[in-house]
């Protein structure tokens, strides 16, 4: 027999008002899994819940300094990765290709912009995500949708979309190899600008993107050769040797969440520990929801996604759930409109947050509402899209005096063709060629270069 997620007796919230990590349980929570046998489920959260944390408050607490900063027009959020992680895909070279595509568009928009980027992956724990419909029909045979490898297989066969508890576990296990190397990567010197020609890819080297990336290197070198022979002393300047990369995911399933949830001893505050920033998806905002419910308690950083239906009434009452404080740098409103609606729909959105008084970070996502399904059965993007969306959203900004605070996508350091155009053209007949995406299509780094280019002049404007 299957059934759903919520399990014992936890209360949403006590009558003094305190918050538990349990608080959820008694809320309805969309987008779970269906896990066969909900004891299972209980035995590997609570195996979980033994576990080290997987980040660190104090770092939760710079990420939010950081986009404070961004909230007051002082910076730009770039937040990338993966569409959804793959636990086939967990090797060096990949996670350190992800790494190089966004050092690179991270130093493309702190150059040609003249603004700080603080750089949140969309990587050590985005193996979950949520389905416009539960099942997926192919001829004859209906099975449960794929909702990422922290819950099943992506074969299509019954036994492969049989949801399985364990693979929580293997989730939090992947995560925390992919940021011991992160850590590694980022602290250990191959961040270091000295190395900033080594982020190229190989197999890209030779297109217009990457030449005009190498322009930009060519000149940070000989802006660092002509500070040391003015004395400046540059071996003492950590932001020159290592960056900061922090990770995101959505808090999708929420028994996992709960479980990596602890007090940070300093402060006393609940931290959800399995990443520094988490989001809300567009299908899982709901005010009297349990993902609303459960990050409401957390002192993350907090991200919402904004679709084309988001009411602008319901998106203030959200945000003073999960902000009543009305901190800077808590909230962060990403906006995936689809290019067709983002004129139409983001003017009363900025308004009525700001009149709200909600100091948040303003972000676009020009992805997720320019999916369609080609005629080859393949899902894509057209980069056109991508890119008006993003021009569309910095113009309402402008018009609006909102400052443009971020962008967010979903990209590889792969060679793939899964999205169309771009100045490498990547045409219908491409798709076929390397579409190995498990769920969306991303952008492949000659594409994610031209966005960053084009995202650093709409900055300049």
């Amino acid at each position: 027999m299957v059934t759903q997620t919520p399990a014992p007796t936890p209360v949403s919230l006590q009558a003094d008002g305190t918050w538990e990590p349990t608080s959820w349980r008694a809320l309805p929570a969309a987008q779970q899994p269906l896990w066969p046998d909900p004891a299972d489920l209980e035995e590997v959260l609570e195996r979980l819940a033994t576990l080290p944390p997987l980040v660190f408050a104090g770092e939760a607490r710079s990420l939010r300094a950081q986009l404070a900063e961004v909230a007051e027009g002082k910076g730009f959020l770039l937040q990338a990765g993966d569409c959804a992680e793959s636990f086939d895909d967990l090797s060096a070279n990949s996670i350190r290709d992800k790494l190089k595509v966004i050092l690179q568009m991270a130093v493309t928009l702190t150059y040609g912009a003249g603004v700080p980027v603080v750089k949140v992956g969309r990587i050590a724990g985005q193996f979950a995500k949520p389905r416009s419909s539960d099942t997926e029909r192919r001829e004859d045979v209906e099975l449960p949708s794929f909702r990422g490898h922290s819950v099943h297989g992506f074969d299509f066969s019954a036994e492969s979309r049989r949801a399985d508890p364990e693979r929580l576990l293997t989730a939090y296990h992947h995560s925390a190899a992919t940021l011991n190397l992160l850590r590694a990567l980022t602290k250990g010197g191959f961040a270091d600008m000295s190395r900033i020609h080594q982020w190229n890819l190989e197999f890209a080297r030779e297109s217009g993107e990457c030449r005009r990336y190498e322009q930009i290197a060519a000149e940070i070198d000989r802006a660092l050769r002509f500070m040391r022979a003015c004395g400046i002393d540059l071996d003492h300047e950590a932001t020159l040797h290592e960056v900061d990369l922090y990770t995101s995911h959505e808090a999708l399933i929420l028994g996992y969440e709960e479980s990596l949830t602890r007090r940070d001893s300093l402060t006393n505050d609940w931290y959800d520990c399995s990443a520094h920033f988490l989001w809300i998806g567009d299908r899982t905002r709901q005010v009297g929801g349990a993902h609303v419910g459960f990050l409401r308690g957390v002192h993350n950083p907090i991200g919402i996604k904004v679709g084309p239906s988001t009411d602008p009434g319901e998106l203030v009452e959200v945000c003073g759930l999960l902000d009543p404080e009305r901190l800077p740098g808590r909230l962060t409103l990403i906006a995936r409109l689809g290019v067709q609606n983002v004129r139409r729909v983001l003017p009363d959105l900025l308004e009525r947050v700001r009149a709200s008084g909600h100091p948040v970070v303003w972000a676009c996502d020009p992805m997720h509402g320019n999916t369609f399904r080609h005629d080859s059965g393949f899902k894509t993007r057209r980069f056109s899209d991508v890119m008006a969306e993003l021009v569309a959203f910095f113009e309402v900004c402008r018009d609006r005096g909102v400052w443009p605070g971020g962008v967010h996508v979903e990209l590889t350091g792969d060679d793939v063709t899964e999205c169309l155009g771009g100045s490498e053209e990547i045409e219908d007949h491409h798709l076929e060629r390397r579409y190995e995406t498990i769920c969306d299509p991303r952008l492949n780094v000659r594409q994610s270069l031209d966005l960053a280019f084009q995202c650093a002049e709409l900055l300049r404007a």
